[in-house]
């Protein structure tokens, strides 16, 4: 029987990143000796005032079905709480909630984007960035960020890769998966490539709350932004609530009213009791995400000072997020080659970062979400690894 095109396009090497991950998760279920450093998963329990606020919605009978674009009370927070973190002064009627930042990146791509679109993507990226993007058709153009720069985004080359068949810049600041965490002055500069070229902004701000060193700059609060970006976030990073698949997206009132209508088609509205628990996890950021900010930190120092001097290996040093780069080149494998022997030989298992792009081709993806004694003891392996390779 015939499939879709559809299938082709949401398929790919993307998908197949996760296979060593997989595998892992799964050995470690069945209680086998395995460190999973391959996924932005926290390993902490959503805070209790959260998870509390969701048993009490439950107790209280919110189960049936809620507004499409989300709960009043919901929208208005996320909107004040945008404005507070750098946005510009959206309002309850430019946000629509969906199931995670995934899912509001699909919202972006069907409702802004039409085949043979060119989408430009600053390298590297999420896994499921293309096909998020082909998904709608839209063809997504790669820019390789500046050469030995720890991955900052190459803003002449993106500028120069505009042509009359570019509808969109999408970027992801802080990013994913390689820490960087673009500056007021890069801000600026791709807002102008957007204005003057008359282009839409998907920017994925997920990891916005977990930033070390440099503050996060939300493109939409540059003047003439507003009306041009999308901006999608979640609660899944920050707030450790992967599993509750929360997110938004944030826009003007017309892609609201659109993304309401594809709404209609996939979600029909997302619970109410777990938007009740979104509520109250707004309600308590700066207490939640100081937690987490302060815990990450210390992890990737960690993580990052136990990386250093082993043979073959260079790790660069994130500004955001959970996840550390390393480049391998130097052990003679391919990152692919890395990944599968690593976890063969060790039990650890790390992302392929060819699966992000080709500027991350040589470089293993490393996460750090589990406690301190797992990362270091993760780090031992990785060294012995290395060191057999020499």
């Amino acid at each position: 029987m015939r499939y879709s095109s559809f299938v082709e396009r949401i398929g790919g090497d993307g998908s197949g990143a996760w296979d060593i991950h997989v595998a892992a998760t799964a050995a470690k279920r069945y209680g086998e000796d395995v460190i999973v450093m391959s996924v932005g998963d926290p390993d902490f329990e959503t805070p209790a005032i959260v998870r509390s606020a969701a048993i009490k919605a439950l107790n209280d009978g919110d189960t049936h079905y809620t507004e499409i674009e989300g709960t009043p009370s919901l929208r208005a927070h996320i909107a004040a709480y945008f404005f507070s973190r750098g946005g510009w002064r959206a309002k309850p009627e430019n946000v629509s909630v969906a199931a995670g930042t995934q899912n509001g990146l699909l919202f972006a791509s069907m409702l802004l984007l039409e085949p043979g679109d060119e989408v430009i993507v600053p390298d590297p990226c999420y896994v499921t960035y293309d096909a998020t993007l082909r998904a709608s058709g839209a063809i997504p153009v790669r820019v390789s960020p500046i050469e030995n720069s720890g991955f900052r985004p190459d803003i002449d080359a993106i500028g120069r890769a505009v042509t009359s068949k570019t509808r969109a810049l999408m970027i992801t600041t802080p990013n994913n998966p390689t820490g960087v965490v673009l500056s007021r002055e890069e801000i600026a500069a791709l807002a102008q490539i957007a204005k003057s070229r008359g282009l839409w902004v998907i920017s994925d701000e997920v990891y916005s709350e977990l930033t070390f060193e440099r503050e996060n700059i939300s493109i939409s609060a540059m003047p003439g932004m507003a009306e041009r970006t999308v901006t999608i976030s979640s609660l899944s990073k920050s707030h450790a609530m992967t599993g509750w698949r929360i997110g938004w997206v944030i826009g003007p009132e017309e892609f609201i009213r659109h993304a309401s209508n594809l709404s209609l088609c996939m979600l029909y509205g997302l619970p109410g009791f777990i938007q009740a628990a979104a509520v109250v996890a707004l309600q308590n950021n700066d207490i939640i995400t100081a937690q987490m900010r302060e815990t990450y930190l210390k992890r990737r120092d960690i993580l990052f000072n136990a990386l250093q001097s082993i043979p073959g290996l260079q790790p660069i040093r994130p500004e955001s997020g959970m996840f550390l780069m390393a480049h391998i080149g130097d052990t003679g494998l391919s990152s692919r080659e890395f990944v599968k022997r690593l976890y063969e030989k060790t039990g650890v298992s790390v992302m392929d970062g060819a699966a992000f792009g080709l500027s991350a081709q040589e470089h293993v993806r490393l996460s750090y979400t589990t406690n301190h004694e797992e990362l270091s003891e993760g780090a031992r392996r990785i060294r012995v690894f290395c060191q057999s390779l020499v």
